[in-house]
């Protein structure tokens, strides 16, 4: 079996022929004197513009139209990755419409929720007097 020599070297020491990093000064991070966007910069992509310009360009189709078009066009080539990425998105669309929570209360369900409250508040702080 032969022996090799192996020498390391701390990761902080000079190596040969390698240019080692410049150190950090003063003034590194932080706000700088015209950093950021200029004031009257134009705004960054909005969704409103992008479905705008997909209506535009796709003769006025609707992008639901188009997700739905090219979702079964890639279903029908039987391309399951892509397949999976679509229902992924599509699902994803989906619960987020789903799991919005509508509360629709009368004067009269707020009253009773008040009653009920105040019943099972009384019950509470007169368990704990006990």
């Amino acid at each position: 079996m032969e022996e090799f020599d192996v020498t390391v070297k701390h990761v902080f020491e000079p190596v040969d022929g390698v240019e080692q990093p410049k150190k950090k000064g003063k003034g590194v991070g932080g706000w700088r004197p015209g950093s950021g966007r200029k004031k009257g910069a134009k705004s960054q992509i909005t969704i409103e513009n992008l479905l705008t310009v997909i209506h535009d360009k796709s003769n006025g189709r609707n992008y639901e139209d188009l997700l739905v078009e090219d979702f079964l066009r890639v279903r029908e080539a039987k391309h399951e990755h892509m397949l999976l990425k679509y229902h992924s998105l599509i699902l994803q669309k989906v619960m987020n419409s789903l799991a919005r929570l509508e509360v629709h209360d009368t004067g009269e369900t707020v009253d009773e929720k008040q009653k009920v409250f105040a019943e099972a508040l009384t019950r509470l702080l007169g368990k704990s007097k006990e």
